[in-house]
This record gives structure tokens, sequence and C-alpha cells, in this order.
């Protein structure tokens, strides 16, 4: 294999893209990544100028070095310029098209590394993460919007009510009000502030992360605008759905 299709394949790997994800990030047909990490086909240069692009290398380190063999010093240096920051409590963003990936990798401290970070100089301390989310589930909370959540590192520190960000094994990456079950520890339930969708339950032990909301980040023209109508009508749904809940536990 030559040394570009090598990195090539080396990069998607890192950042646990199937071919055809990163096919669309390069622009180019999936049957082209095949052939260039089965070296039936050299990538082309304007390929490989989005893919500097994409993990801030020059050409030369995709031409010349083989990136395997110096990981350490790839994420080293990757590294080294997030940590020259380190005091401005940076977060991570995962975004939507990074969710699958998000899910298999999310312990993965060399996949979490080459997330995108920002800063949010009111959130001082703590483990923070920022997720997109996307759906109407949480209106007024816009699509598109992302979630700053704080990191739960156990479940008997979850609050009745409050927002999170959950991360499960069988309902992927959601944004929902978390209800304890009163009756098992073992069940959660998830509602949705919007009370067109119904509240569901997780298993407990299928949850690998919980980040507590702490901010909503959403653009100004997304913002969603309610009549009165339209409030008192979402209160009765939700006085309706609370009371559900009550008979539920009791």
């Amino acid at each position: 294999m030559s040394i570009a299709g090598q990195n090539l394949k080396y990069l998607r790997k890192l950042r646990g893209w199937t071919q055809e994800e990163f096919a669309t990030k390069l622009g180019i047909k999936r049957s082209l990544i095949g052939a260039y990490e089965e070296e039936r086909a050299d990538p082309r240069l304007d390929v490989l100028e989005v893919l500097a692009d994409i993990f801030k290398l020059s050409l030369d380190e995709l031409l010349l070095k083989d990136l395997s063999n110096h990981a350490d010093n790839y994420l080293a240096k990757r590294r080294q310029q997030k940590m020259m920051s380190a005091d401005r409590n940076l977060i991570h963003f995962v975004p939507v098209k990074a969710a699958a990936g998000y899910l298999a990798s999310y312990a993965d401290t060399e996949f979490i590394d080459e997330l995108n970070t920002f800063t949010l100089p009111m959130l001082a301390g703590g483990n923070y993460r920022a997720f997109e989310i996307i759906g109407d589930s949480m209106l007024p909370t816009p699509s598109g919007s992302i979630i700053v959540g704080e990191k739960i590192e156990d479940n008997s520190d979850i609050k009745n009510n409050q927002a999170y960000i959950v991360v499960s094994r069988n309902e992927g990456i959601v944004y929902k009000r978390i209800e304890k079950n009163g009756r098992s520890k073992n069940k959660l339930t998830l509602v949705s502030d919007n009370p067109q969708y119904q509240p569901y339950q997780v298993n407990a032990e299928d949850i690998v992360e919980l980040w507590q909301a702490q901010m909503v980040i959403s653009k100004v023209s997304q913002q969603q605008r309610w009549d009165v109508n339209s409030l008192a009508s979402m209160v009765n749904n939700l006085q309706s759905q609370v009371s559900t809940l009550k008979k539920k536990m009791n």
C-alpha cells in the first residue's frame, strides 16, 4: 500500500468513520476509498489536500510519513495544542455527524482528542461536553441546538425532571428530561418537553454516559415563538403526563 493510501486508511479508522462517511467528507465515491485502501489506486492530489485540511497535516506528512508508525508524534502534537489551552476548560463538541462514531468510541481518548473544542468563560471547573441535537421532541429548544452538559458519574446523582444528554446502547444519544422510577432503580423514564411525544423507559444498565444540561446554544433565527393558546395547551398536556407518571409510580 502506498504511504498516502495507508495514511488515509489510518486516519479514517482513527476517527471511527465508515468508508461511506469518509467518502462523503472527502467529496468522492465510496468505491474510491476502497481502491485507495486496497492499493488499487493512489489518492489524487485534490483528495489529499482535503484530507490534509481535515486533519491539519501537510502534504509532505501525508505523502512521506507513515502516520501509523508516528502516531505518538501526530497525536502528541494535537494534544499539545489543546493542552496549551487546558486551563480554559476546553469543551469537546459532538456534532450529529459524529454521533455514530461517538457511540463506538466515547471511551477512546484518541477519538475524543480529535473532536473540535471551544470554551465558555461562564463555566468554571467540571467536566463538560457539547452535543448537537436534531428533531422537535424538546421544543421550544429548536432542532440544531447545541446542549452543553456536565458529566454525571453516578446515576444516584440524577435529579428528577432535569434535562440530560443520555448516551445509551439502545437509544443512542438523546436529549430528554429524566424521571426516576419509584418502583425500580433499574428503570429511568425519559420525558420530552414537547407533549406530542410520549415518555418511555430505558434500562439504567444500558446507559453509558449522562451529561446534565447546563446551557443551550442556538441560532437566533431558529428561536420558536409561541402564542398564549399554544402555551396553555402545552401546560395542560404536561400536567396530564405528570398525572399519568404519578399513577404509574404509585
